[in-house]
């Protein structure tokens, strides 16, 4: 099983990710002498009698009270003596009093996650916690014990208080644990992995649940499923510019090195990639028929007649060229699913800019977060090594578990979803619009008897998560409500902000495989109506072809010869191409999705074929297909 090494210094996302997915950690021996160093230094100086915030004091607006010598309250009236100290019974009671949270349990990779970056953090030497309690905590996520931990109780400082302390009180023997697929008191899932409760020493209930490890978690998670779906959201958009033989000059190289934005540009070289090899995109305008709908004699033959659509364009009369001679003489004069204009729609157009950006967003979180992976994040801060004269020069209490740059990283993150969910849908939204998909049929379905409504409601889901994911962008971050008594006046939400990203990245997803879903119908009409006409041109004469051709004169007329001469030269030319294609990679992908949901050629329920959808993107295999092209 892979190992991931865990030393304070070097952890990364991707180590991260497998530590969730179920790789065993190893504490790095090299750092356990640091680490070692600290919890010695915090028990000589509670030997010394020396006041050091929550080591002799209390928490938060208690942390000008002092630890006694004994407990006052075994002088009460009946009162029990206690069977620990005062020092245990402070970093104990921390722990449980602030295991709160409430709402659905995290899954069980974000709680990995959270387990692995507490572990990480710890291994700095900083924190005062002991080697045998670190180690006791790396043993407890080896074993697959994971603690139930409710996903609503952090403010984001004190860091993740609330929710890591229901990570420790499993260490305690306390709280609740899944194990081994049954969820268990944590003494029950302790005893049954073979481990053994620990009690805490000084600082140590304060090293435990003092950091960002939920928000960063949750972070780490999100942007790793974000960097699929940023690749997935090229490629829906490749197979929709594929779908309507779309314009390749916006994507070209020397184009984007006018404004090098590092997401735009890679957003306009993936496109590039996903698309060599199309004869779909820059297709001449006039080879593009607009779909109509099918008759009993639209076609000649058995084979075309199976077809289930017709196909056609409309004649530029000469009465209507007058000025416009030199684009006639370069343009046939035939209007059929393209119109002769050089650019795009801005949801086709703009791809690299809409996408690029978003992926700037997830790069700038990325680098916030991978220097939080190894940060130290709790408070006080332990230098045991330091000249000092005070030992409040050598434990310093700071703001590390604050929050708030991992907090705005993910505002910005969450900000950026919707935009890309809502480009896919407009894209989405042109495909199935008659008045804008470029000579497909409305809603892609043949509906020669008017009973079918095709894709239109794909398109209505679409819109209402996109609706979903921009209500939900607004920033918690922007919004702080103190805590402990105003000792802790600002705080940063950010576990909110990162929980949401999580979840809304599990959204976009949807978006995404709707508009897969969506492009591959749309693929398949545009590429077998121009494949028909191509197929009619080649077995066929001018009059023929003359037939799909609406506003053309009629036969004697002086018009007639000029006009059956245009018809064969637009013959001729469709004659002479070889088959219409999408790109190589579009190709892979489009078969990937057919190879389980297969065309739409008359109206069935759908939802199960949504669902497939949705599963083919949130397992990756669509982007696979594509990117093993």
């Amino acid at each position: 099983m892979n190992v991931v090494r865990l030393d304070g210094r070097t952890l990364t996302r991707a180590g991260l990710v497998a530590v969730a997915r179920g790789a065993q950690v190893e504490l790095a021996a090299e750092q356990l002498p640091a680490v070692a160093r600290a919890a010695d230094f915090l028990a000589e100086q509670v030997r010394r009698e020396e006041p050091i915030y929550g080591v002799s004091t209390g928490f938060g607006s208690n942390a000008d009270r002092l630890l006694g010598a004994h407990h006052l309250r075994d002088q009460l009236p009946g009162a029990k003596p206690s069977n620990e100290t005062l020092h245990e019974e402070l970093q104990r009671n921390l722990i449980v009093t602030h295991a709160v949270c409430v709402g659905e349990p995290f899954a069980p990779e974000i709680v990995r996650a959270m387990l692995c970056i507490r572990i990480n953090t710890l291994m700095r030497g900083h924190s005062g916690i002991r080697v045998e309690t670190l180690q006791a905590l790396a043993a407890m996520l080896n074993a697959g014990i994971v603690p139930v931990v409710p996903q609503l109780g952090s403010v984001g400082a004190s860091g993740d208080l609330a929710p890591l302390s229901h990570l420790a009180i499993v260490l305690l023997g306390g709280g609740e644990a899944f194990y081994q697929g049954e969820r268990l008191k944590g003494a029950q899932a302790l005893k049954r992995a073979g481990l053994a409760p620990v009690t805490l020493s000084y600082k140590e209930g304060l090293a435990l649940n003092n950091g960002t490890a939920q928000m960063l978690a949750c972070g780490v998670l999100a942007l790793a499923r974000l960097e699929e779906l940023m690749d997935t959201a090229d490629l829906a958009a490749a197979m929709t510019i594929d779908a309507f033989a779309g314009r390749l000059g916006a994507f070209a190289e020397e184009v984007h090195a006018l404004r090098p934005h590092p997401g735009q540009v890679e957003s306009a070289g993936n496109l590039r990639r996903l698309l060599a090899g199309s004869t779909l995109a820059d297709i001449p305008y006039h080879l593009v028929p607009k779909f109509r709908a099918w008759q009993p004699g639209s076609w000649d033959t058995a084979q075309s007649q199976a077809l289930r659509f017709d196909i056609g364009w409309d004649w530029v009369p000469l009465t209507q060229r007058h000025g416009r001679e030199k684009f006639y003489t370069r343009f046939r004069p035939f209007r059929g699913g393209k119109k002769h204009q050089p650019q795009d729609s801005y949801s086709l157009r703009c791809i690299p800019q809409v996408h690029g950006a978003v992926r700037d967003a997830v790069a700038q979180a990325a680098r916030v977060l991978d220097i939080e992976l190894n940060a130290l994040t709790d408070n006080p801060i332990v230098f045991p090594d330091a000249k000092a004269e005070f030992v409040e020069q050598q434990v310093i209490s700071a703001g590390h578990f604050h929050g708030m740059p991992l907090a705005l990283a993910m505002s910005y993150v969450k900000a950026a979803i919707p935009v890309l969910a809502s480009i896919s849908e407009r894209r989405l939204n042109k495909l199935v619009d008659p008045a804008t998909n470029d000579g497909l049929p409305g809603f892609l379905i043949g509906n020669e008897d008017s009973t079918e409504s095709g894709h239109m409601i794909v398109q209505y889901t679409a819109a209402a998560i996109v609706n979903d994911l921009a209500s939900r962008a607004h920033p918690a971050s922007v919004y702080s409500i103190p805590t402990s008594a105003n000792a802790e006046d600002h705080v940063s939400m950010g576990a909110n902000e990162a929980r949401h990203v999580l979840a809304m990245a599990d959204d976009l997803g949807k978006v995404l495989a709707l508009e897969l879903y969506t492009a591959a119908q749309a693929l398949d009409l545009r590429r077998d109506m121009i494949n028909a006409a191509r197929d009619l041109a080649d077995r066929a004469d001018a009059r023929a072809l003359a037939a799909k051709v609406a506003g053309g004169p009629t036969p004697g007329t002086l018009e007639y010869d000029a006009f059956l001469d245009e018809v064969e030269s637009l013959r001729v030319e469709l004659a002479k191409s070889d088959d219409f294609t999408p790109g190589r990679a579009v190709s892979a992908a489009h078969a990937a999705i057919r190879a389980e949901i297969p065309f739409l050629d008359r109206d069935r329920a759908m939802d199960g074929e949504v669902a497939t959808a949705v599963r083919l993107v949130a397992e990756n295999r669509v982007l696979a297909a594509a990117r093993g092209a």
